[in-house]
């Protein structure tokens, strides 16, 4: 589906600099097709993405609608690009943990 397919293209565009520069782990709570708890990892390693629980504790946990999560990184459908932080000010969705990280989310286009 349009999430798992989101993880996959931000997992192929993961460099080791958006590792360096991020520093966080983020925790998606996901409501609506293909939802459920994925994270992305831009702390350890090379940087991971997946399905459940992330490695080690999530610096920051984003709940939101799976529509709102694809829109976000792949700005498709009507809206334009929701920004991370946007989405969270426009109570789409609700972060927990370090409110700032949000903004470091690398972009995928």
């Amino acid at each position: 589906g349009p999430v798992a397919e989101t993880f996959r293209v931000i997992q192929g565009a993961m460099t080791e600099e958006n590792v360096r520069s991020t520093q966080g782990v983020f925790q998606f709570e996901l409501s609506g097709d293909g939802g459920g708890t994925w994270y992305i990892d831009l702390k350890n390693k090379g940087g991971s993405t997946g399905f459940g629980k992330p490695p080690g504790t999530a610096d920051v946990v984003m709940s939101m609608s799976s529509a709102d999560f694809v829109k976000m990184f792949t700005g498709e459908g009507q809206r334009p690009l929701l920004k991370p932080f946007m989405a969270f000010m426009s109570g789409n969705s609700s972060v927990k943990g370090d409110t700032v990280l949000p903004w470091n989310l690398p972009q995928i286009n």
